[in-house]
């Protein structure tokens, strides 16, 4: 494939792993400016080195930080508008599913803080950038694990009644498309598309950072069912990349089509509700 991403800026969270990674390669490769956001600094260096050592990649940049926490989050945008006067497409990636019960250092469950809040923040804090630079596009990785996802508003920020690690995963996935569906309306305006995807079962490890019912779970699927990361990466590469991909904002998708969700994900009253209450959460209402 033609270098055809020269000269644009991509913005990859959970880029040290998956289909984050493959992603990143992708746009690397065809010639894009990959700025990589990763939590562990040896992963996300080692990661770099390898792509520049790739002849005829794209310039390749790397963040370090810690997406579950809003103070993180706002240093790493912070950090990238120094470099970047641009941002063609953010790609929210960054994820992860817990056993247990935790809180952030901000007093936020983690789940929520990592897989929804970050995605918010982050967002919010480059959309000048993507609303200034033509064609811009936010995609989300979200799941169909969002089909087990019906969340109490007054309940998901401590989640203090009723936890399951699979449970609140699908929360939060459930929020990712919510989010894309209020974040493309907010952005129509501007020309900025907004969609998010469901990768598939895909075998990178995700999920086995503990040893109970979640791991033994997600090790079985992994055997039976998981797809390589480059194939779970396709569609979102589609998304961020493709002209076909052009006319469509808000939606979600699993291997380059309008899937179908839940329901609550199309409740355009509990989207404009979440917001609000990310909003808050992150000082800024």
């Amino acid at each position: 494939m033609d270098p055809d991403l020269v000269g644009k800026v991509f913005l990859v969270t959970g880029a040290t792993e998956g289909i984050g990674k493959a992603a990143a390669r992708e746009f690397a490769r065809r010639g894009a400016t990959v700025v990589l956001v990763g939590r562990n600094p040896e992963k996300t260096a080692q990661l770099q080195a390898e792509l520049a050592a790739r002849l005829g990649t794209g310039p390749v940049e790397t963040i370090v930080g810690d997406l579950s926490l809003l103070s993180e989050v706002r240093r790493v945008a912070a950090e990238f508008k120094t470099r970047h006067d641009r941002l063609d497409v953010l790609v929210n990636n960054a994820g992860a599913v817990f056993d247990e019960r935790r809180l952030t250092a901000e007093g936020i469950e983690m789940t929520f803080a990592l897989n929804h809040l970050g995605y918010f923040l982050l967002t919010h804090e480059v959309r000048g950038l993507l609303e200034k630079t033509p064609g811009a596009r936010v995609v989300s990785t979200s799941s169909g694990a969002h089909r087990m996802g019906n969340f109490d508003l007054d309940d998901l920020v401590k989640r203090e009644r009723v936890y399951g690690g699979f449970q609140v995963y699908g929360d939060s996935k459930l929020a990712n498309i919510l989010f894309t569906r209020e974040l493309a309306r907010r952005l129509r305006p501007a020309g900025v598309l907004a969609n998010c995807v469901h990768p598939g079962m895909v075998d990178t490890g995700f999920g086995l950072n503990g040893r109970g019912l979640t791991y033994w779970m997600v090790k079985t699927s992994y055997w039976l069912i998981a797809r390589t990361p480059e194939k779970g990466a396709e569609t979102g590469i589609w998304l961020a990349t493709s002209p076909e991909a052009a006319p469509h904002t808000g939606e979600y998708f699993y291997d380059r089509r309008v899937a179908r969700v839940r329901r609550e994900a199309k409740d355009d009253a509990l989207a404009a509700r979440l917001w609000s209450l990310s909003e808050r959460l992150c000082g800024l209402a």
